[in-house]
């Protein structure tokens, strides 16, 4: 199977079709209905209490906070806001003490959002519902820490009750991009309005893909579950190789069995876990420890009015400052980072938001949300960018010295640095000459071989000792071809 994942996925004339289930850990202080702490990483088996490992005659108590954030999410992706209940879903695993998962069946808390992706494609939503998680098993003594073959599992309760949200999609998605796409833009939101940190490494995000293909305009195929897929580059790799497994299976005349999958990062394949589940296997009944919740519609509006700006109206800002579209890579890229909001307080102090951008996105990946060069001193080095006081290579080494110091004065550094803007007189004849040097490349390049350009160019910065503007230099020799 290849690494390739392209835009337009089609396989032999298959078409792909994706559903994607998001398990979300809520930033609560607490489990969804006990008061032991909701903390990653302490040491196995302390955040317990008798709710936690089912113990006979432990109630559940419903955390306020995971039904305001499951709320709040919802509401970030167009969800209605709803009366919802809780039931017991039924089924053994070592990791559920009860032996049964309280989790929302039949009236989930959100219903009928969607989610539109940078590129404006719409994913529909058809639900977001609270459940609690389960415990953590790992598998000591065998392979790929899976069971099969391990000497003995350890179990560690304290995830176990910990407050989940599941955002069950439509099956609208038809390529790994998209998927891809999908997953970022949530867990953007995710962190957008506080409902999670959404850190795929630590589980506190987890995705399961449903996956089946068919003939174009043909009734939907059987479908797979590839469970707890954990990096975005993970989903796009997991969905491709399973749809063209599937494709492989049809054509060799083969009948796709629904099942639970599981994704192999190491041998880039998915591998049966067990026979899938319908509804009916969990006999679902109504939670009888649990009442009705019923949000008003003040707690509902106030909760709306509390959303920030979100990622998606974020990156429309930036693109409108920075004449680039809001899909645009630095764009992603910048508002994913949370940097978008300093590249316009760039813009604001008089700087260049195109080229403030452009240094950002470059210099500035490891800084967070608000780098260590005041705005105001890379609106200066942008505005000499622009008046052509500084080449590209002369701001880079200026904005590395304007971090190391945590800020500084631009012009200052430039001066210390000996840039200085180049004589146009001068400039031109170093064109001359590297044209008068190298005759071959000039004659490569009036016949259109654009590679002879680079040469060109490159003769005038070595003369030059870098200081020459490579635009500039592009322009003469542009009207020097031309005249």
């Amino acid at each position: 199977m290849s690494d390739a994942i392209t835009s337009e996925w089609t396989f032999r004339g298959y078409e792909m079709v994706v559903g994607l289930e998001v398990h979300v850990e809520l930033a609560t202080r607490t489990k969804l209905f006990s008061a032991s702490p909701n903390r990653f990483g302490d040491e196995p088996n302390t955040n317990i209490d008798p709710v936690t490992l089912g113990l006979p005659g432990a109630l559940p108590v419903l955390n306020r906070q995971a039904v305001e954030l499951a709320m709040r999410l919802g509401l970030a992706v167009n969800c209605t806001v709803q009366r919802s209940t809780f039931a017991r879903k039924n089924y053994f695993y070592p990791d559920m003490p009860k032996a049964y998962q309280i989790s929302q069946y039949d009236e989930p808390i959100c219903i009928d959002g969607w989610l539109d992706l940078p590129d404006g494609f719409r994913v529909g939503i058809e639900r977001a519902h609270l459940e609690e998680d389960t415990g953590k098993s790992t598998h000591v003594g065998g392979t790929g820490g899976r069971i099969h073959g391990s000497e003995h599992s350890l179990i560690d309760f304290n995830r176990a009750g910990v407050p989940l949200v599941e955002i069950v999609s439509r099956p609208d998605i038809r390529t790994p991009e998209q998927a891809k796409a999908y997953v970022s833009e949530l867990r953007a939101i995710l962190v957008a309005v506080g409902a999670s940190d959404a850190k795929m490494e630590e589980g506190s995000m987890r995705v399961d893909a449903n996956v089946s293909v068919r003939l174009p305009g043909a009734e939907f195929g059987t479908r797979c579950e590839i469970k707890n897929v954990n990096s975005v580059r993970s989903v796009g790799r997991a969905i491709e190789y399973e749809a063209q497994r599937q494709v492989g299976m049809l054509e060799a005349g083969e009948s796709i069995r629904q099942e639970t999958r599981h994704w192999d990062e190491t041998d880039g394949r998915t591998h049966t876990l067990r026979s899938k589940e319908d509804a009916d296997d969990y006999r679902y009944f109504q939670e009888p420890d649990l009442v009705v919740v019923d949000p008003d519609p003040e707690w509902i509006e106030r909760v709306r009015f509390s959303l920030p700006v979100l990622p998606a109206a974020r990156r429309v800002l930036l693109a409108a400052a920075t004449g680039q579209r809001p899909d645009a890579e630095a764009i992603l890229v910048v508002t994913d980072r949370d940097q978008d909001a300093y590249v316009l307080a760039v813009a604001a102090a008089g700087g260049d938001a195109s080229r403030a951008l452009v240094h950002v996105k470059e210099a500035f990946a490891d800084e967070g949300a608000r780098p260590s060069v005041p705005a105001a001193a890379l609106a200066t080095l942008t505005r000499m960018e622009i008046d052509g006081e500084l080449t590209a290579t002369q701001a880079k080494q200026v904005l590395a010295e304007l971090a190391a110091g945590g800020g500084g004065d631009a012009r200052a550094i430039a001066a210390a640095k000996g840039f200085e803007a180049m004589d146009a007189s001068e400039l031109e004849t170093m064109v001359d000459a590297a044209i008068a040097a190298q005759p071959e490349a000039w004659a490569k390049y009036c016949s259109g071989e654009g590679k002879a350009l680079g040469a060109l160019v490159g003769a005038v910065m070595k003369e030059s000792r870098g200081q020459a503007d490579g635009k500039a230099v592009t322009a003469l020799l542009e009207r020097r071809r031309d005249a």
